[in-house]
């Protein structure tokens, strides 16, 4: 009878681990994969159209811009800024100043609030919040004035920036002057038109000896008399504003 049972024994513990050994060969032929041809992973990243950056953001021209400004959405915008200022006509100052009148007011100096020292050093060499203090600014305050403890994270929208200035001047400040829109870039003269006739320029206009060549482009087939020149080819050559997160400064 020992020898019986031994004998179940040893035989289940061999096909346990033959069982096992079949098990281990059959994950490994499902499951198996081929390496890649390159080691390493591979991240995709978007490339952007042209090849260049985010465009510049540049000043408005104030005079073309605030005129055509949505003041109603300006004032919407305002209303994140409701908890630490306020707007109304008393300049009444919460946790930041009171805001009311702001453009075109010196910095630094609405009274009652205490200003920190870094809009006090602002203070000494800006005489105004002027529309292209408040338009850097209001983008982001911690970057354009270190050390302000106002932390609003800023409007990176131009547009959002150019409607809430446009706000607060109508809020306290509308005779601060809109200056007039910059006069347009002057650009190429216009080129002449087409003569009529082929080879008869229009009146009080000079025919051109030669018509003119693009750089790169091919030049016209023209047979060459020996000991002649080429014809010469004409070339051419182509805060005051506050927001949740602490008062402004």
């Amino acid at each position: 009878m020992d020898d019986l049972r031994s004998l179940k024994i040893t035989t289940a513990v061999l096909a346990t681990a033959f069982v096992i050994f079949g098990l281990q060969n059959l994950i490994s032929i499902v499951f198996e994969k081929s390496p890649p041809a390159k080691p390493g992973y591979f991240i995709a990243v978007a490339q952007t159209a042209g090849g260049g950056g985010p465009a510049a953001d540049v000043i408005p021209d104030w005079g073309t811009v605030l005129p055509k400004a949505d003041i109603a959405a300006g004032q919407a915008i305002t209303a994140k800024c409701a908890s630490c200022h306020k707007f109304d006509s008393a300049g009444t100052n919460s946790i930041g100043p009171g805001l009311f009148g702001v453009v075109g007011r010196p910095p630094g100096t609405h009274p009652g609030y205490s200003y920190d020292a870094a809009m006090q050093g602002f203070a000494k060499t800006h005489k105004a919040w002027t529309y292209d203090l408040l338009y850097q600014f209001l983008k982001g305050p911690q970057n354009f004035m270190p050390g302000t403890k106002m932390t609003f994270i800023g409007l990176p929208a131009p547009q959002d920036r150019i409607n809430v200035i446009a706000y607060l001047r109508s809020n306290g400040s509308p005779n601060y002057p809109i200056p007039p829109p910059k006069p347009a870039a002057k650009g190429t003269a216009k080129a002449a038109p087409a003569p009529s006739t082929p080879g008869k320029a229009p009146t009080g206009q000079v025919a051109p000896a030669e018509a003119p060549t693009v750089v790169g482009s091919a030049a016209p087939n023209r047979k060459l008399v020996p000991g002649t020149k080429s014809p010469t080819q004409a070339t051419s050559v182509g805060g005051e504003t506050g927001s949740p997160g602490g008062p402004a400064p």
